[in-house]
């Protein structure tokens, strides 16, 4: 069987060929275990980890354990820039500071119950028919 980094696992998992196993849950509590280092927690409870060895000439391994659903978008971009080595040091407890305009992280919500559907579409709920977007043109 060959080595899956944590980090990219969760592709696997979507395929189903680990997560009907059981292998990927087990192998990546394993490796957490023995190799894994906790460096912080997000607002949303993934936690992050790196490896304890480091090894000369090369960087340390670094993934998130999701707590709950596993979905790349629910990394903020506080720690999506530590996870791939753009920062060397990982953010503060509470976050990296925000400028007013800015909003809070929220996952990408497409496939689930809470995803924007605008009014008119084929899968909104409230049942409106789509408005045409333009008038069709009459020869004459």
């Amino acid at each position: 069987m060959r080595h899956v980094a944590p980090l990219k696992a969760h592709a696997y998992k979507r395929r189903g060929s680990f997560e009907e196993s059981g292998l990927m849950t087990l192998g990546t509590w394993l490796f957490t275990k023995m190799r894994g280092e906790l460096v912080g927690t997000d607002a949303q409870g993934n936690r992050y980890y790196q490896d304890r060895r480091l090894i000369p000439g090369r960087r340390r391994k670094r993934w998130v354990i999701y707590n709950g659903v596993v979905e790349a978008s629910r990394v903020p971009a506080d720690w999506h820039g530590w996870l791939h080595y753009t920062t060397d040091s990982p953010p503060p407890a509470g976050g990296l500071p925000r400028k007013p305009w800015q909003k809070e992280h929220e996952w990408n919500l497409t496939g689930t119950g809470l995803a924007y559907r605008p009014p008119g579409s084929s899968l909104s709920t409230s049942g409106e028919k789509p408005k045409p977007a333009y008038e069709a043109w009459r020869p004459g």
